[in-house]
């Protein structure tokens, strides 16, 4: 029998997939909550509700276990705490409501249309066309870098995928060919200014695209909530408030950057020659990648709403039905198939862990949680006095910085955003809620410059080892104060112009 137990013992210790010691904080952590009284003005099921999510969310930030796992762990306490219904039947159907929710469908079948970018090749073609345009100098690369997100970013609303898995191999290919190689020393010659490059373009890129990252369209719909839909953004009027304040922003940082960060090589010549000559290597533009093409070109003017434009309202097209016809096209054409879409483990994993921070996210709006904590926020600021200006700014830089104790961006927004727009709504004269809602927006993106853990593109290019953690942690809080300055002055006035206050 000891040896059963023994061998038992030594299998779990092996197969478990968890880390021991952040797993006993965390149950610690929820084990505590769950003994403390339900504070005054939120119920006992509300209460419980707040204990499962913050102990999610410290798990994901203490990655006990992958998030996919800790999501599913989620449902299964959520489901069988029944706080959300008396009834084991209606509590399983509300942890397991948010998978019809059609933006969490948008943004999976949007991850799988990206495999087009890179099964056809068409990404790394466009990343090396923007080099041989402007490679001679090592800053000209970096703007070839930042033109590269800006081309990919409304496609390809994981932000990992375009920074970590399509420009990051193009930038290493760049630096290798420089002999700028971390292994031997000489990461400083152009790859840690490119490493920074590739990765402070994608939290701007982010912010400038409805589709450019996970964690947008449920900022879109917390803006929406917060202002009983009196600001409600389409795809196009998010791209048209972002444009100005995000070109400006693409433009200073490799700037910026070439001043914090200095490469040691600032004409690189060679680089045009080495793109010419991959280019040259792919040959001419395949069928593939003109279906690609042309696919996104469909669902440019599909998401932009300009059937509805010309032909009037009864054409208009939900983004998720775009995105599934994107998805339709590019599988009848053979661009990809359907072992690829079965086979594209990121979509299927965000499906069920963005699925369940949503679902945890609405069930505590439902329970009274995020007005409980929006009140209680809204009465401390009321008790310091501030000005409905240093409120806004107050609640952009608390949500914006508070990033540093989250591992996800999604998680960020599905804990804070909503009860800071609600406050801010509350607080703010409703001639200026608009800026302010824009800036909150904003900085769900821009708070991914932060750390190396932020987002997921951030373990990509700070694993490859061209950033150290001080530099990428110092670059990263001044380009945060920096852009956020930018979309609050440039950005403020563009509003201006465009009428939002």
């Amino acid at each position: 029998m000891l040896t059963h137990a023994t061998a038992v013992y030594r299998y779990l210790k092996e197969a478990v997939p968890f880390k021991i010691i952040p797993a006993v904080i965390t149950t610690v952590v929820l084990l505590t909550l769950l003994a403390i009284p339900a504070p005054a003005g939120l119920d006992e099921n509300g209460w419980v509700m707040l204990a499962i999510f913050l102990t999610t969310i410290l798990a994901i930030i203490l990655k006990v276990m992958p998030i996919g796992v800790m999501a599913l762990m989620a449902i299964v306490i959520v489901s069988l705490a029944k706080v959300t219904s008396p009834t084991s039947k209606a509590a399983v159907a509300d942890a397991l409501s948010s998978f019809a929710n059609p933006l969490i469908w948008l943004i999976v079948i949007s991850i799988l249309i990206s495999l087009g970018l890179r099964k056809t090749g068409l990404g790394r073609r466009v990343g090396l066309l923007f080099i041989a345009l402007l490679g001679k100098r090592t800053l000209g690369i970096g703007y070839g870098l930042v033109f590269c997100e800006l081309v990919l970013a409304p496609f390809t609303p994981s932000n990992t995928a375009r920074g970590g898995g399509i420009i990051h191999p193009i930038m290493k290919s760049i630096a290798n060919a420089f002999e700028s190689d971390p292994g031997k020393g000489t990461q400083g010659r152009v790859g840690t200014y490119l490493a920074l490059v590739n990765y402070h373009a994608n939290p701007i890129s982010s912010a400038m695209f409805l589709t450019a990252t996970a964690a947008n369209p449920l900022a879109l719909d917390y803006v929406s909530k917060a202002t009983n839909g009196a600001l409600h953004l389409t795809w196009t009027t998010w791209a048209l408030c972002m444009l100005v304040p995000g070109l400006m922003a693409m433009f200073v940082m490799p700037l910026v950057l070439f001043v914090l960060s200095p490469p040691e090589l600032k004409k690189t010549p060679d680089a045009v020659t080495y793109a010419r000559g991959e280019l040259a290597l792919m040959g001419p533009v395949s069928p593939k990648e003109l279906i690609m093409i042309g696919t996104f070109l469909m669902l440019l003017v599909l998401w932009a709403n300009v059937p509805a434009m010309i032909f009037g309202a009864a054409y208009t097209l939900d983004p998720t039905m775009v995105a599934v016809l994107g998805l339709f096209a590019l599988l009848i054409t053979g661009t990809i198939d359907w072992n690829d879409v079965l086979g594209e483990k990121s979509a299927w994993d965000t499906l069920i862990w963005f699925g369940a921070l949503v679902m945890m996210a609405d069930q505590l709006n439902k329970l009274g949680v995020i007005a409980w904590f929006s009140e209680g926020m809204k009465n401390a600021i009321v008790t310091a006095g501030l000005s409905w200006q240093l409120t806004a700014a107050v609640l952009v830089l608390i949500f914006t910085f508070a990033h540093y104790m989250f591992a996800s961006a999604t998680a960020h927004v599905s804990a804070m955003m909503l009860a800071f727009l609600l406050v801010g709504a509350s607080l703010i004269p409703a001639e200026y809620q608009a800026p302010f809602m824009l800036m909150m927006v904003a900085g769900s993106t821009i708070m991914m410059t932060l750390t190396h853990y932020a987002t997921g593109t951030s373990p990509i290019i700070f694993g490859s080892g061209y950033i150290t953690m001080g530099k990428w942690w110092g670059v990263g809080f001044v380009m945060c104060v920096i852009e956020l300055a930018i979309f609050a002055a440039v950005g403020g006035v563009w509003w201006r112009v465009l009428g939002y206050w």
